[in-house]
């Protein structure tokens, strides 16, 4: 009924919020083996503009969460909006963080262990996600 009086700028900065925690956690994963290659970081920006990013933002967003993330010592600060947006979106991000992975063709007990967690954490199936492992391990071999 009073929907004319919702403030139409705090749904773009909730969305741009929950973009940040989503290159965090990529820039996390990117990061987990000691190495955040260039490959890693067009993977970021790819997956940012598949989430309907504009692309005079993307490079913004990173530069904020490279810095957020280096700050940060747990990946609870990045998944704790995440767990709400929706499951397509989530898969997206489950895809990117995969090929993250495995852009250095090989996945080590770190990054496993990270993938296990974010299924948790993100409330998906593990099923779903080991599709996508396996779908994303097969493109890069």
């Amino acid at each position: 009924m009073f929907d004319f009086l919702k403030d139409k700028t705090a749904d773009k900065s909730k969305r741009e919020f929950s973009l940040i925690e989503v290159a965090c956690l990529l820039i996390h994963a990117s990061k987990i083996d000691q190495n955040y290659t260039e490959k890693e970081k067009e993977i970021v920006k790819k997956t940012l503009l598949n989430l309907d990013t504009s692309p005079n933002e993307i490079e913004k967003i990173i530069k904020e969460a490279e810095k957020i993330e280096s700050d940060s010592n747990q990946i609870l600060d990045f998944t704790k909006n995440l767990k709400n947006i929706d499951e397509e979106m989530k898969l997206i991000v489950i895809e990117s963080l995969w090929e993250i992975i495995y852009s250095d063709n090989k996945s080590d007990m770190y990054e496993a262990n990270l993938m296990r967690r974010l299924t948790g954490l993100l409330y998906l199936d593990p099923k779903k996600v080991g599709e996508i492992k396996e779908r994303v391990n097969l493109k890069f071999k």
